[in-house]
């Protein structure tokens, strides 16, 4: 399969994992609001409140990332061949150049963050830089700005808003019945309709259906960001070898938390809790030897 086909493959995927999001959404508030008789109340409000715990995270959230990792910004002079790699890509690709940063750990891992291009960050390991050479860090520098060309930062945090207003509208949907806030008037008629049986299943197992497609989105952009960046350094093998290393890698990366865990290049923990077939739905990234075949395919 060649890059440009396979950057196509998954963005079509893309589209259709958030076309199934948004219809999950829209479902869900459908039957609450008939097994309630209150409309479509659950879901504007859902929205409300996620909408404004997003804004945060969409416009501070980088710095927020940025604290948690405690991550310095990186030289010219210290880190010149990541300095220099950003600048020749960023012209290459036609973006400006994100602001650089460093995080003294010696796993090798980095991520991008940032709403667009012109407020975009990328943040790698002192492991990464000392264990790659030029190639192998133009590879994974390209697959990141790949990340913030294809504006993968904002797409998850409209896919955020979507898991915030699934988990809100399931919770208050519970809290309504544990209170007993139902209308007294229609208890009778709902207890017996359909779609009030049907509510408290969706309620249930909806959140984390919502949590599967979103960790489904995160290894798709994961593949995009792949063949994107093999397209604009023109050499997949300079990323297939990088993650050939941080597979090889066994250092789990001390600044990394579970909020954060979807933004690295690669799964920063490492370990897995689950068998493989539970693994697989749960992580955020894709194998890396699944990402490894396709690069070297191209």
């Amino acid at each position: 399969m060649s890059i440009r086909s396979q950057i196509a493959s998954n963005v079509v995927k893309t589209y259709v994992i958030m076309t199934l999001f948004i219809c999950v959404v829209i479902g869900l508030a459908y039957v609450f609001g008939q097994a309630t008789g209150y409309g479509d109340s659950y879901l504007g409000i859902a929205l409300v409140i996620s909408f404004a715990s997003s804004l945060v995270s969409y416009f501070w959230g980088d710095k927020i990332v940025l604290a948690m990792s405690k991550a310095r910004p990186a030289t010219r002079k210290n880190e010149f061949d990541f300095y220099t790699v950003a600048e020749n890509l960023s012209i290459a690709g036609g973006l400006p150049m994100p602001k650089l940063y460093v995080i003294e750990d010696s796993a090798i891992n980095a991520f991008a963050t940032g709403r667009d291009p012109q407020h975009a960050i990328v943040c790698v390991t002192t492991g990464l830089l000392d264990r790659l050479d030029r190639r192998e860090i133009e590879g994974v520098v390209a697959h990141e700005l790949s990340h913030i060309k294809n504006y993968d930062i904002r797409l998850m945090v409209v896919v955020a808003v979507l898991v915030g207003t699934v988990a809100y509208a399931s919770d208050m949907f519970l809290r309504n019945l544990w209170w007993g806030g139902r209308d007294r008037d229609n208890d009778d008629r709902n207890s017996g309709n359909v779609f009030f049986i049907i509510g408290i299943i969706l309620a249930v197992i909806t959140p984390l259906i919502a949590t599967l497609i979103q960790l489904a989105m995160s290894r798709k952009r994961e593949y995009l960001a792949d063949a994107s960046g093999a397209l604009l350094t023109r050499y997949p093998e300079g990323l297939a070898r990088a993650l050939e290393k941080i597979s090889k890698d066994k250092e789990v990366l001390e600044g990394a938390t579970n909020a954060t865990a979807h933004l690295y290049i690669a799964d920063p923990f490492k370990g897995k809790s689950f068998g493989a077939w539970f693994s697989g739905l749960f992580d955020t990234h894709p194998p890396i030897k699944d990402r490894i075949r396709i690069l070297r395919s191209m």
